[in-house]
């Protein structure tokens, strides 16, 4: 992006800034093992996978250009002085709920509205990259008011259901336990498919092993219906594992046509973006990035850690993959034709620094999440929501 672009997003972020938090103190530290960000043209690659059919996912748009489906305007900042938010999640009358990793809170958030807290954890227990992480609506939440989240208690990383009764979160109970927990690599993301299962990303909570391992919970995407169980058509019998050899999932989405993807951390070479499917092996820690191994799955893109650290993901109204870089400090954009990437861009966001979060809101605007106040350099006001649309 070209200097007098960044300053007229810059200049429009602030005249439309609403302070509705004070700013907070930074806190401790994202899983990578490399060196500070750097500048310089990303390395990237890119493979072609067999297109997958699936179910349709729902959505729409709101303030749409005519005859496009896809909403225009300007950047608009949502929220500001957010200390250390994690997870994003959209309630169906258009608010959402944010998480707030290190205080174990969870704010609700509505436009010309000072965020409201709507539930503390006491359950949380912060450290490095755990704490209060993942947040998802249920799919059929007009019935049964469900939300569920994911975070690192006294022994484990858990997802704990909550009713939502009109003003605040009240505690259901458990759903999964037992997910391998550490100060680094706990994954976190939550997300509900197209079949309205709960997809969960996990990491290897800093023992590699576990990765392959089928009868651990940790390097893995997991499936589970609402009451915890692994539903049926989960690749391996009885239990939830879903894909393995994850190093650290941090963002999950699923395009139009029902296809997965999810983005990775890499170690020390290349973070990753994959195209999901029942039961592969995604490598870790046998290859980091491409291996071209018979039984192991090549992803789609890898980057350079210090050009992503991929921690969320979207799929926008154009159809593409929109990847939250948090060393790389911007948002990708990848270009998804069947199922197929194109070559991945830098998207013309506002600078906001390290990106934790992208999320679709109901109108079909891209909502997108800053991490400064962690491993960041905080600026005046972070860590802020904006809400954007590619150009």
């Amino acid at each position: 992006m070209d200097t007098l672009r960044r300053r007229r997003l810059t200049a429009c972020l602030s005249a439309g800034t609403l302070a509705l938090l004070a700013a907070c103190s930074s806190g401790p530290q994202d899983s990578s093992s490399s060196p500070p960000a750097t500048s310089g043209p990303a390395t990237w690659s890119t493979t072609s996978p067999a297109p997958t059919s699936g179910p349709a996912t729902p959505g729409g748009a709101s303030s749409a250009a005519p005859g496009t489906g896809v909403p225009t305007g300007p950047p608009q900042t949502v929220a500001t002085g957010l200390d250390v938010p994690w997870g994003l999640a959209f309630l169906p009358d258009g608010s959402a709920l944010v998480t707030l990793r290190d205080r174990g809170q969870v704010v609700q958030l509505r436009s010309g509205q000072a965020p409201r807290t709507v539930a503390t954890i006491g359950a949380v227990r912060p450290e490095g990259e755990a704490g209060l992480l993942g947040i998802a609506v249920s799919p059929t939440f007009a019935t049964d008011r469900r939300v569920f989240v994911y975070y690192t208690a006294a022994d484990d990383n858990r997802i704990e259901r909550f009713t939502w009764d009109g003003s605040a979160l009240r505690p259901d109970r458990v759903v999964l336990s037992g997910i391998p927990k550490a100060s680094v690599h706990n994954g976190g993301r939550l997300a509900f498919g197209p079949d309205r299962q709960l997809y969960v990303g996990t990491g290897d909570a800093g023992e590699t092993s576990r990765s392959q391992d089928r009868s651990s919970l940790g390097g893995k995407i997991l499936r589970i219906d609402q009451e915890g169980r692994p539903p049926a058509g989960n690749p391996f019998p009885g239990s939830p594992v879903w894909s393995l050899g994850h190093r650290n999932v941090q963002g999950l989405a699923w395009d139009a046509d029902g296809r997965m993807f999810a983005t990775e951390f890499g170690q020390d070479t290349f973070d990753e973006l994959n195209q999901i499917r029942a039961g592969q092996n995604y490598g870790w820690p046998t290859v980091e990035g491409r291996g071209g191994r018979s039984g192991l799955v090549d992803p789609l893109v890898t980057w350079t850690t210090d050009e992503a650290s991929p921690s969320g993901l979207a799929i926008g109204g154009d159809g593409a993959a929109y990847v939250a870089a948090l060393r790389g400090e911007r948002v990708w954009r990848v270009p998804l034709t069947d199922g197929r990437p194109g070559t991945p861009e830098e998207a013309d966001t506002p600078d906001l620094g390290r990106v934790r979060t992208i999320a679709v809101a109901p109108d079909g605007r891209l909502w997108v999440m800053s991490s400064n106040t962690f491993r960041g350099d905080p600026r005046d006001g972070d860590d802020r929501i904006v809400s954007w649309v590619p150009a």
